[in-house]
């Protein structure tokens, strides 16, 4: 068994819905395809999500139609049955979903349907060319807790659940969703952004898969963003521990918490190049070796608290538990730490969560912050490295080790 996961960007019209049969039929043995919303249908079923939040409704419906209508076109231009185009999209987001008293979980009852959707377009055209297929849904088998947005994985329950649904089969090649899960209550729960590499390492290591493979639109794992930086270098081979790494610090090719369940079963990760699928990539395994290039990983859009206790009193021996309980409570995303005596400062991603987190904070601690900015990590850096990109920005704050420097810059 092999686990294949196609982003949004792979799926994002019928080209590369297209592409992906390509792919699929190539492959002789089991496999399980996971797919993620198509192109950027999880940004604008966040648009639904906070029209509709606002009482917005006309923008909301007009946001829905133009979601429907693409799908819709898509499933036309790939010649499929007028029954499956008119079952994309059928439940209305606007009539059918009704709105919760939270937020997140009214968020995940919405945006889950982009993965629906795109699995079920994917798992009809594949039926329709020969691939046949069976169709999971990831609501019912992966079972999470009620942490709607960042939902957490019953990776025992789930495990078995998938494993009998594929034993039951009898088929050789399945269809599933990215991002999403269910609780045991019915409701549908999202991983958190960029999801759906987790959920193929989930699904990996629950049936001992022999490998992942990531389907993405650059060459493989790069040591920059090739729309940031020019002349990229491939990186055709990294230790689960760097990879991690990578993740953590902001590296868009892989989720961060992907690397733990293909790690605890050793089965290699592999990121390959969707439109020419006979180049090798990059591969993430078990390596003593080491990345000897320098890499570039840029964080966006971030916020920079400074907290500063009002008596100044020593701030990390007394204030350090109530601060960090109260960023856990608000499910802050912190990227960075740095403290003296009297201060600390937190780098966070810039969440609608911050500003209630910075008022509770404010109720024991004198609290500035700076916001508009990035983190750029460089791993494997050097003096002249670093100063070549410290000259011509407003740099906020650097922290470095011997191998890596880390710069909050303004936007």
């Amino acid at each position: 068994m092999r686990v294949y996961k196609f982003g949004g960007a792979s799926v994002k019209d019928a080209q590369g819905i297209a592409n992906v049969l390509r792919i699929v039929a190539r492959e002789q043995g089991e496999l399980i395809v996971v797919v993620s919303a198509i192109g950027k249908t999880t940004n604008a079923l966040e648009r639904v999500v906070n029209a509709r939040w606002e009482k917005r409704d006309e923008d909301a419906i007009r946001e829905y139609e133009a979601i429907r209508d693409q799908h819709r076109t898509i499933a036309r231009e790939l010649g499929l049955d007028e029954t499956v185009v008119q079952q994309l999209f059928a439940t209305n987001l606007i009539a059918d979903i009704p709105l919760a008293d939270n937020y997140d979980e009214f968020y995940d009852q919405v945006v889950a349907t982009g993965e629906l959707n795109s699995s079920m377009l994917l798992s009809a055209y594949l039926d329709a060319n020969g691939v046949s297929n069976e169709l999971l849904s990831m609501p019912h088998l992966l079972l999470t807790d009620e942490t709607f947005r960042e939902a957490r994985v019953d990776t025992a329950v789930s495990a078995e659940n998938v494993r009998q649904a594929i034993e039951q089969s009898g088929a050789h090649v399945f269809v599933t969703q990215g991002f999403i899960g269910g609780t045991a209550k019915g409701q549908r729960t999202t991983l958190g952004r960029e999801g759906s590499d987790y959920t193929a390492a989930l699904l990996a290591n629950f049936v001992d898969a022999e490998s992942v493979t990531i389907w993405k639109d650059v060459p493989g794992i790069l040591n920059a963003d090739p729309r940031l930086v020019d002349n990229t270098i491939l990186i055709p081979e990294l230790s689960y521990g760097e990879a991690v790494e990578l993740a953590y610090s902001g590296a868009q090719v892989i989720h961060p918490k992907s690397i733990r369940p293909v790690e605890n079963k050793k089965i290699p990760l592999y990121v390959r190049p969707f439109n020419t699928p006979d180049e090798q990539g990059s591969v993430i395994y078990e390596t003593t070796k080491r990345v000897d290039v320098p890499v570039y990983i840029w964080r966006k859009n971030q916020k920079l608290i400074t907290m500063r206790a009002k008596d100044f009193s020593f701030i990390l021996e007394e204030s350090l538990s109530h601060i960090f309980d109260i960023i856990h409570r608000h499910r802050l995303k912190v990227s960075l730490i740095q403290s003296s005596a009297v201060t600390i400062s937190v780098c966070v991603d810039d969440t609608r969560y911050v500003p209630e987190a910075i008022e509770e904070l404010r109720d024991a601690f004198k609290v500035t912050y700076n916001e508009g900015l990035s983190l750029l990590t460089i791993r494997g850096t050097s003096p002249e490295i670093l100063k070549k990109e410290q000259e011509h920005r407003d740099i906020l704050l650097t922290q470095t080790t011997r191998r890596t420097a880390r710069l909050v810059v303004k936007e």
